[in-house]
């Protein structure tokens, strides 16, 4: 009986095998800076290719009702994954939120000083006495930014007339709201072009504003070293990789799970966007990070610079 018990054991052992359910999937919320478009690519892709399904993950995205509350909520434990901007990141630790950078989504300004031009606007000079519009979003930081631009032409803040204007960036500029308005060079240029305008830009770095991270993935600081958040990257970054190697089909991806996405302005964004993604979503740049610091010191904006390991980290 007992070499019987010994030949069966194997076998029970494959059975329980096979009929024990399978190990789930960690689950992840993912709160996204405003509606889904084209600026989440790698994510969207990534979800359509099963990237993360391979990482082990299930991940659901959120889109906000209020573009600036994301970060917050995940600092609250109301979220696992907050996508956000790497200037407004600086305020958010400086307010006591317990926040930590994991990792990078597109690693480039993608903002710019738009005009049109039957306003006559030039140069960066040309708008003293006019009215530049800012948003809530952006707050203290939009206005250090546009106050650095307005230097290079010897202009102050109190030069311009400032016009907060919330969301609403290419309406004011198209009902006249405002003669030049802080917008996404990869999106509102195009709507305005879609418009019959023409648009008229001034890149922000090329006036003064340090080089930053558009949009970077911000976590809970005691959870930085959550070990799905590196396979959440990992699946982000294999996103990436399938679009640049295949453009076309990484869109049809894309609108097949959003098809609301599907038009030409979003086409023209994507397009665009492309070339901006971080290929390695781990990479952390600290000279950069640094200088922004600094800069926002220098304007006020924060008190105090600190060093970058007090708000990122980099994983592996």
């Amino acid at each position: 009986m007992k070499e019987r018990r010994k030949e069966l054991l194997p076998i029970a052992c494959v059975l329980l095998a096979l009929i024990a359910p399978a190990h789930a999937n960690d689950k992840l919320t993912v709160l996204l800076d405003w509606f889904v478009n084209p600026n989440h690519g790698p994510l969207i892709v990534a979800q359509a290719i099963g990237a993360f399904q391979r990482q082990g993950l299930d991940v659901e995205f959120v889109e906000p009702a209020d573009p600036s509350m994301p970060p917050l909520l995940v600092a609250a434990g109301r979220g696992d994954i907050a996508i956000g901007y790497q200037p407004q990141l600086y305020q958010q630790v400086a307010q006591g939120l317990q926040l930590a950078r994991i990792g990078v989504l597109i690693d480039r300004p993608m903002e710019t000083l738009e005009t049109l031009e039957p306003s006559g606007i030039k140069t960066i000079g040309d708008l003293k006495g006019k009215r530049v519009g800012y948003n809530n979003v952006g707050g203290d930081v939009n206005l250090a930014d546009i106050a650095q631009m307005l230097s290079t032409a010897g202009l102050k803040l109190t030069d311009v007339t400032l016009v907060n204007i919330g969301t609403a960036l290419t309406t004011s500029l198209l009902t006249g709201q405002v003669d030049a308005v802080g917008v996404d060079r990869n999106f509102e240029t195009f709507e305005l072009i879609e418009h019959g305008a023409k648009p008229r830009g001034f890149d922000y770095e090329a006036y003064g504003v340090p080089d930053f991270d558009y949009l970077i993935m911000i976590v809970q600081k005691s959870r930085a070293h959550d070990p799905a958040m590196a396979r959440f990257l990992r699946a982000v970054q294999e996103g990436v990789a399938y679009i640049r190697a295949h453009p076309d089909q990484a869109w049809a991806d894309f609108v097949k799970l959003y098809p609301n996405d599907d038009n030409a302005l979003n086409l023209s964004a994507w397009r665009f966007t492309i070339g901006c993604f971080a290929v390695d979503p781990f990479s952390l740049d600290v000279k950069k990070y640094d200088r922004f610091a600094d800069f926002l010191r220098a304007r006020g904006v924060i008190p105090v610079a600190l060093p970058v390991g007090a708000y990122a980290v980099a994983l592996k």
